[in-house]
């Protein structure tokens, strides 16, 4: 028994350390901009779909260099990610500030649409997305470039916009009949995929007659290394001063001549990097889907509300608690606990299964906002009204 419950609390961090990843970057991003970005689990969906391409990639370079592409696909599960969250606030996020329901709403499509384009991605589609962007973004740059025709922008813009696209449309439809199945199978599909461990990372640590997987052990060491680095960035460099300034106080911010717009993109580029960083780690304890991050995306939410908004030690607290609950719960490790006492065993035996667990800890978690609405670390002073 002893054992179980040693593996249940090693597990729960585990998944907790993956939530705490997560939470980070929707913690920041919510507490600066207040922005409900429903498209975070979608970012992390992508960060998890980059590391089974770079498996694939160093899978082809033969033994010795696969044991190593789990750092670099952290990397490039970060670059992946902030780069999409980049384009994001610059295309969507920039114009809705203010407007929470449309935020959330537009962060909803958005989600969607990655959802869609994961199961679907092909020569044909990118090839299409790219020529649209050259030609209808870079022709907006050369008319930003350009001030003598700003009485017609807007007419130069409605022409350039059907033109890009029909253009891109008829380039795509032109690959798919001329190569027919070579460009236009999908890459992924709709499966779910698997993503293998490095051999380092396999089998676990007996400790006793309980054995710690190397694999969760790493992911509890990456979020350490993950919480010193927002840390150190946050406290220690003259962006995170920024950051921080834009936090408690936009328009004083602004007035001191911080440039607000660029510490909104940096913001939300970091925190869609650590969801891309969060993704990787999740492709280590489950198949990749279209749908990872819908499993992941109302407890990250749940962690940044109870651990209090912008709160760095809420969020460390908040993330490990909902995460070792909820797969104490799920995996029946209390119904073994209280066993003597048939109650308890009764009620935990019923909520034994992933979906029951998810609505016990939500209905835990709104018990404990009747009592604490604004977290376990609320804010406080000028920043509540900021």
């Amino acid at each position: 028994m002893l054992a179980g419950l040693l593996d249940g609390l090693f597990n729960g961090i585990s998944i907790g350390a993956v939530l705490l990843i997560a939470a980070l970057g929707l913690a920041i991003v919510f507490g600066l901009m207040g922005v409900i970005n429903l498209a975070h689990g979608e970012l992390m969906m992508l960060g998890a779909y980059t590391t089974f391409v770079v498996q694939n990639g160093f899978k082809k370079l033969g033994e010795p260099w696969f044991e190593f592409y789990i750092f670099f696909a952290l990397i490039m599960a970060f670059i992946v990610a902030a780069g999409v969250g980049l384009i994001l606030e610059r295309g969507v996020i920039r114009h809705l500030y203010g407007r929470p329901l449309e935020t959330l709403l537009a962060t909803w499509g958005v989600s969607l649409i990655l959802q869609q384009f994961v199961r679907s991605v092909n020569w044909v589609l990118v090839v299409g997305i790219s020529i649209f962007c050259l030609l209808f973004f870079g022709g907006l740059w050369i008319l930003h470039r350009r001030s003598d025709i700003n009485r017609i922008r807007n007419w130069v813009v409605a022409v350039m916009l059907p033109i890009s696209l029909g253009i891109a449309i008829a380039t795509s439809n032109f690959l798919s009949q001329t190569y027919k199945l070579a460009v236009t199978q999908p890459w992924f599909g709709a499966q779910n995929l698997d993503v293998s461990a490095p051999k380092w990372l396999r089998g676990g640590l007996p400790i006793g007659n309980f054995q710690m997987p190397y694999a969760r052990v790493f992911i509890i060491a990456l979020t350490i290394l993950c919480v010193a680095a927002i840390y150190v960035f946050l406290q220690r460099t003259p962006w995170g001063l920024r950051i921080r300034a834009v936090t408690q106080n936009r328009s004083m911010s602004a007035c001191l001549g911080i440039p607000t717009q660029k510490v909104d993109a940096l913001t939300f580029a970091l925190g869609s990097g650590l969801a891309g960083v969060a993704g990787c780690a999740i492709s280590f304890l489950g198949s990749v889907g279209p749908n990872t991050g819908q499993n992941y995306i109302v407890d990250t939410f749940m962690v940044v509300v109870v651990g209090g908004v912008g709160k760095l030690v809420g969020t460390i607290f908040a993330a490990l608690a909902i995460g070792t609950v909820n797969y104490l719960i799920g995996s029946g490790t209390l119904a073994l606990l209280f066993a003597p006492i048939k109650p308890l065993a009764d009620f935990f035996t019923f909520f034994a299964t992933t979906s029951m667990a998810k609505v016990m800890v939500f209905a835990l978690i709104i018990a404990f906002l009747q009592v604490r609405p604004g977290g376990i670390f609320p804010q406080k002073g000028r920043t509540v009204d900021a």
